[in-house]
């Protein structure tokens, strides 16, 4: 597996850090469907650096390598960031993939104000997770009368 050219990656690659990240990779693969993409072992088969994919998106997966490196379960569950993954179709069966694998189903999935159905999971070591999936197009106007918010850009 060859590092693919850095015109090709995403331009934000979020790095998520696990006590026992080989765990972690294998768990990813079984409760989301995520792929391991890169994989960089030591001489002694210790990873040094993996990578996984999902459509067009990449996370690292790493261990706790540095003092300020933390999983979520070292740090009584704290989280400093949470993962939002696009899913192209069958939102209910992923959330239900996610469950059987252990994962703790958050919020269960729901429609939302936007014109997305989503679900949020923490995964094995308290990492926060939001799966979501379109079901409708929503104008600006729309969700500015469903929340009395001002919507000040647009994509």
């Amino acid at each position: 597996m060859a590092t693919p050219p850095a015109s090709s990656r995403p331009a934000f690659i979020p790095s998520l850090i696990y006590r026992d990240h080989r765990a972690a990779l294998e768990w990813l693969r079984k409760a989301f469907g995520f792929e391991v993409s890169y994989l960089l072992t030591d001489s002694s088969g210790n990873i040094v650096h993996a990578e996984m994919t999902h459509g067009g998106g990449v996370i690292t997966v790493g261990s706790e390598w540095a003092d300020w490196t933390r999983s979520p379960a070292s740090v009584g569950g704290k989280n400093t960031q949470r993962i939002h993954v696009r899913i192209d179709r069958g939102i209910d069966e992923h959330c239900e993939r996610a469950r059987q694998a252990g994962a703790t189903i958050v919020m269960p999935p729901t429609d939302q104000f936007y014109g997305d159905r989503s679900y949020m999971a923490a995964d094995l070591e308290g990492h926060h997770w939001t799966f979501w999936q379109a079901v409708r197009a929503v104008s600006d106007e729309e969700i500015e009368r469903a929340t009395g918010f001002k919507v000040q850009a647009s994509a």
